[in-house]
């Protein structure tokens, strides 16, 4: 049952991972973590990976605290994860950042999560214009090279060897790399976007500036996995191996975190610009109408002749009432298949499973996430039964638009 009706044929990236970085809407789910509060409307989270990296600058701050302020004892762990949670409200104060202007922009933001490697916005529309989405990208950053400037001017108000004064040095320098480390020119970081938004106001092109940004994305993550640990190496012979290690370590899972965002952007930045040709009405099989108590063997004769790759089960008055599952008709031996009935191979038609035939782009992605299944009904405007479409053969074509196949 693989005959299609017709032939398959057939620019924004996301947001992605890293300290203060955004992407792209995903469909619409329950939030991971732990729901902290909703400042303007968006859902806070804080995942389960936060805990990790928060235990990891504990243990980290918490032994450099011992070199600068001996005779702490213990309580020194407690500071340090007292700047493990104030970092990670200057992450939060970046994020919030992004939202502002994207709520501003009218583009609406799913929700905010606070993770291993900093924070992500999912924000739901694209920017209309190429500068809308370079101060989109570029206020995150501003917003954390600002703290630091705070940090820093209230570090003048306190002695520097005291308690307050290392907290407030470990948050400007850590808002300051934050904000450097968003401006790198590659996606997904925020750089790469204003990389992108610059491109496309030259090309006129998103998809232009999207492949630029995203070649600089996967540059930028070479030059992390082979240049963070030789700037470890450089700052003296007394470094320990586990020293080196963790510097190999963090470079690995940030060269990796980089490049499959660069990677990321560029295939949803193809999804978007095929997207408005992908229709239901071309993906849809060809559909024989059957009653519940057709022998299989006979159904698929019927279909072998009409060249049709669906069953449809109808009732007495001919109104479709259930779909045939393709896995279920696999399962049946072929020697069993003219004593085994239709009806109970099928499934009945819910809410959701009968779509039009004029669905496209968008609308037919949202309306397949709506209600997850394997076998659709597509009809007329008028109810007519058009065919069947498959959830494969829609995930075929999107990978192969994907793919630039």
């Amino acid at each position: 049952m693989s005959d299609s009706r017709g032939q398959q044929t057939s620019d924004q990236p996301p947001h992605g991972d890293g300290p203060g970085a955004r992407r792209p809407p995903e469909p619409p789910e329950r939030g991971s973590g732990l729901l902290m509060g909703r400042p303007f409307g968006v859902p806070i989270y804080v995942t389960p990976s936060w805990f990790v990296i928060a235990g990891l600058i504990t243990w980290v701050f918490g032994g450099r605290l011992n070199d600068v302020l001996p005779g702490l004892g213990g309580s020194r762990y407690l500071i340090a994860f007292s700047f493990a949670v104030a970092f990670y409200g200057s992450v939060l104060v970046h994020e919030l950042a992004h939202t502002l202007v994207a709520l501003r922009y009218r583009l609406g933001v799913r929700r905010i999560q606070l993770q291993f490697f900093g924070g992500v916005s999912e924000i739901e529309n694209e920017a209309e214009t190429p500068w809308r989405e370079f101060w989109l990208a570029f206020v995150g950053p501003l917003l954390s090279l600002a703290l630091g400037g705070v940090f820093y001017l209230a570090m003048q108000t306190v002695e520097a060897a005291t308690v307050p004064g290392v907290l407030l040095t470990g948050l400007m320098v850590s808002n300051l790399v934050v904000a450097a480390f968003n401006l790198l020119p590659g996606l997904p970081l925020d750089g790469g976007r204003m990389l992108r938004a610059v491109v496309w106001a030259v090309s006129g092109r998103p998809m232009t500036g999207t492949v630029a940004a995203a070649w600089a994305g996967r540059a930028l993550a070479v030059a992390v996995l082979i240049g963070l640990p030789l700037v470890g190496a450089a700052r003296g012979t007394e470094r320990t191996g586990t020293e080196t290690l963790v510097d190999a370590v963090i470079a690995a899972v940030l060269a990796a975190i980089i490049w499959n965002g660069a990677d990321g952007s560029l295939r949803n930045a193809r999804l978007k610009e095929v997207l408005p040709g992908l229709r239901l009405r071309d993906l849809a099989r060809r559909a024989v109408e059957v009653t519940a108590d057709t022998p299989l063997g006979e159904a698929l004769r019927r279909a072998r002749e009409a060249q049709a790759g669906a069953l449809v089960v109808v009732d007495g008055r001919g109104e479709p009432i259930a779909i045939v599952r393709e896995s279920a008709v696999r399962a049946v031996p072929e020697r069993r298949r003219p004593w085994v009935a239709v009806g109970p191979l099928a499934r009945d038609l819910e809410p959701g499973l009968k779509l039009s035939a004029d669905l496209s782009g968008e609308d037919l992605l949202r309306a397949v996430r709506a209600t997850p299944a394997a076998e659709y009904l597509v009809v007329e405007a008028d109810g007519r039964v058009y065919g069947v479409a498959a959830l494969t053969d829609i995930e075929q074509r999107l990978t192969a638009a994907v793919a630039g196949r």
